[in-house]
């Protein structure tokens, strides 16, 4: 596992901005009189999860010979284990608060921000996105 120093992580601030005037699951399912717990966004957010990772069986390349392994593929992986304990970390310095899986939301987008897999204008502009296609009907 690669070690990450989130003393260096700083706030991310269009988070700290959802953060504060986002909502949360429980209180839009009051509001419109959903009965399921869960959102209907928490199972892609687990496959995008497991999809950074390489997919279920991906952890079991450790076992590949050395020649067969690619490690420009491996450094575009985020590892598992390691995303949790990062998330962990995160969710104690910046989300705690936060009601689950809106934190464990958070702390994924936190960690690709930091890891430059996008940046903070790009994810602003796909919430925009999503947003306009929402609220178009």
């Amino acid at each position: 596992m690669r070690e990450r120093n989130l003393d260096e992580s700083t706030p991310v601030s269009l988070l700290e901005d959802v953060k504060q005037k986002g909502r949360v699951w429980d209180d839009l399912c009051e509001e419109y009189g959903v009965d399921n717990p869960d959102p209907p966004w928490r199972i892609t957010l687990e496959a995008t999860c497991d999809m950074l990772a390489g997919g279920y069986w991906e952890t079991f390349n450790v076992c590949k010979p050395k020649e067969e392994r690619n490690p420009e593929e491996e450094e575009k992986k985020l590892d598992a284990v390691e995303r949790r304990w990062e998330e962990d970390k995160l969710v104690e310095k910046y989300y705690e608060q936060i009601p689950f899986p809106e934190r464990q939301l958070l702390a994924l987008a936190h960690t690709l921000i930091r890891r430059g897999l996008f940046d903070e204008e790009e994810l602003a502009r796909r919430m925009e996105e999503v947003d306009q296609r929402l609220n178009s009907a």
